[in-house]
């Protein structure tokens, strides 16, 4: 028997809903129709499409934005609101994963810190010691971040005509470290495209020789010279110098200072400063006359052992909460007497913190 429905509609032939009722439409009208139908659909199709290109492209563009705010040609280092950084070296139930020197780097506000005379040769040690062995574990946007640092040390020394040869040496440093990593881009030594690496090396060399034609301005004012104190206080302002070779340079202003910088108990007590009475005994170096050659032992002890390093402000290390920060920035301690567990912390120890 056969199904009788309400749709009395005959399989096989083509209707067309109308205001007045469903109609049956011949041969031509139906092949109509189906164009009609047909041009809809592709007139549909391409907007459907122009959309999806619209919006890849918004997409593409947004994207595009986000990515030159960090691209090579940005001198804004990426930063966090946070001036501390949470040390974590193993993945737990609160945190996973662990903190790497390249986010340290990032979260920590070092464009601030070589503002600040008192920590600027402390960021200028630690931006060499990352120069010697550590830029390979830096993250892309972590180098970005050096970079840009570095070139604002640079700015600053040329306006201040101030801590010149530290800088060379740390250019000269970071060049000859990036001559032998570039070697071994086919190694994935380096994060990042060998162009952009060359690019760096060729401002390395421009910062270079601004430095080198850098000209020391003489101070107009006609007062008070270093000369016009009395000996006992020139001598007295060189045993401040904690380093050998400004004394050195010290002397070769004029004939006058190149004597008061022989003087014995100075590189007597430059050597008591750096090194222990056990290095020095094991690099003695006697004279004709009997007398120990302090200036000739110090440049030796440079060479057999590190110098002693002091600085007016390092970063902080909490014990109680294990976060790294700077002395002015507030971290969340919970601990009652917060300044009990912060411990100074040297460059070489900031590098420490993140060996896995």
């Amino acid at each position: 028997m056969p199904f009788l429905g309400q749709d009395w509609r005959s399989p096989g032939q083509s209707w067309v809903k109308t205001e007045d009722g469903w109609k049956r439409t011949t041969k031509d009208e139906n092949e109509t129709n189906n164009n009609v139908s047909k041009s809809h659909e592709s007139n549909q199709e391409d907007y459907n499409k122009e959309n999806l290109l619209l919006s890849i492209n918004y997409d593409v563009a947004s994207k595009k934005r986000k990515k030159d705010l960090l691209n090579k040609n940005s001198k804004v280092p990426y930063f966090h609101k946070d001036k501390w950084i949470y040390v974590h070296k193993g993945s737990t139930k609160e945190r996973h994963g662990y903190c790497t020197l390249g986010e340290a780097f990032n979260r920590l506000d070092f464009c601030s810190a070589i503002k600040d005379t008192r920590r600027f040769n402390y960021v200028v040690r630690l931006l060499e010691l990352i120069a010697k062995s550590q830029l390979p574990s830096l993250s892309g946007v972590a180098q970005k971040n050096y970079m840009n640092i570095l070139e604002r040390v640079v700015q600053k020394v040329l306006e201040d005509q101030q801590n010149v040869r530290p800088i060379k040496e740390l250019l000269q440093t970071l060049y000859v470290s990036l001559c032998s990593l570039v070697q071994d881009m086919g190694k994935s030594v380096l994060v990042g495209n060998i162009n952009i690496w060359v690019y760096r090396m060729e401002n390395i060399l421009q910062w270079q020789q601004q430095l080198d034609n850098i000209q020391i301005n003489r101070p107009t004012s006609t007062g008070m010279t270093l000369l016009d104190l009395p000996i006992s206080l020139q001598l007295n302002i060189m045993q401040r110098l904690s380093d050998g070779r400004d004394l050195v340079s010290l002397g070769q202003v004029c004939p006058d200072l190149g004597l008061l910088t022989e003087d014995r108990l100075l590189w007597k007590n430059l050597c008591h400063y750096h090194f222990t009475d056990r290095q020095i005994r094991k690099r003695l170096m006697v004279s004709d006359k009997g007398q120990l050659e302090w200036k000739k032992m110090y440049f030796k002890l440079c060479r057999c052992y590190p110098h002693k390093e002091q600085y007016s402000d390092t970063l902080q290390f909490c014990t109680h909460c294990h976060i790294l920060f700077w002395k002015d920035t507030n971290h969340p301690c919970t601990a009652n007497n917060p300044e009990s567990c912060s411990i100074s912390v040297s460059p070489q120890g900031f590098i420490n913190l993140f060996k896995f």
